[in-house]
């Protein structure tokens, strides 16, 4: 049976702990982590256990790994990480050709190794651009394919924003997804307030084939999230609904 987290970023206009206590109310037992909860993980580590959430995944940011490779172990150990994801490249540093993809595979490949040394997972979180073929090669495929101990943190609405089927990438890369984003995407027009995102089953996302798909990869991990809901509790308690419909 699959283990439902939920990604704190959705969460970001609120009050941490106010966060957090909603979300043990839902009976949510996992979060995902993203900096702000890094700079003080005592206090993280608190909210934590006084509400019974445990934080197997967390986004790191590329920076921090690489620059101080000690410290993103030693953090990511006190608040009991085990999948350290790396889960965004800024516009201006996305290669331009295939070879600047590769290289940059080879550089997450590198930046993998302290993490991996350490008893820790590694993986990698897509959003639209790594769906869009540069020079006939899909970005995400060389970043999936550039080291075993590279996995892929599959956010099912960036695909579909993409113009890709989700369903058709997690067959494409069974074996490598350490968890997904279950997160839905509103229907043309709609929820302009909410840079069209959607509560999960509440959009245009095909759930029951994806579902299946999930099943056949092996997915162990879904993870909510909604990028700018306008009620965050809202959200939640739709998005974990249709969940755990599934």
């Amino acid at each position: 049976m699959p283990s439902i987290s939920y990604q704190l970023y959705s969460s970001r206009d609120w009050d941490a702990e106010e966060t957090f206590s909603m979300l043990a109310e839902l009976g949510i037992t996992e979060v995902e982590g993203f900096g702000p909860y890094f700079e003080d993980p005592s206090r993280t580590a608190v909210m934590l256990e006084a509400n019974n959430l445990k934080m197997p995944t967390a986004h790191f940011s590329l920076d921090f790994v690489e620059n101080n490779p000690e410290r993103a172990v030693e953090t990511a150990k006190a608040l009991g990480i085990q999948v350290v994801v790396i889960p965004f490249l800024a516009s201006s540093d996305r290669p331009t050709t295939a070879a600047g993809w590769k290289s940059f595979s080879e550089r997450l490949a590198k930046a993998s190794e302290p993490i991996v040394a350490a008893g820790l997972q590694f993986a990698w979180h897509n959003h639209e651009f790594e769906l869009s073929p540069v020079e006939g090669v899909m970005p995400l495929d060389l970043i999936a394919a550039a080291s075993e101990d590279i996995g892929i943190e599959l956010d099912l609405a960036w695909v579909k924003v993409a113009g890709q089927d989700p369903v058709q990438w997690l067959e494409r890369l069974s074996g490598k997804i350490v968890a997904v984003h279950v997160k839905d995407v509103a229907p043309q027009g709609e929820n302009k307030d909410e840079d069209g995102w959607s509560d999960v089953g509440h959009g245009i996302l095909d759930w029951a084939a994806i579902k299946r798909a999930m099943d056949t990869a092996g997915v162990e991990r879904y993870i909510i999230e909604h990028d700018k809901p306008s009620d965050h509790k809202r959200m939640a308690t739709r998005s974990l609904a249709s969940v755990r419909a599934f």
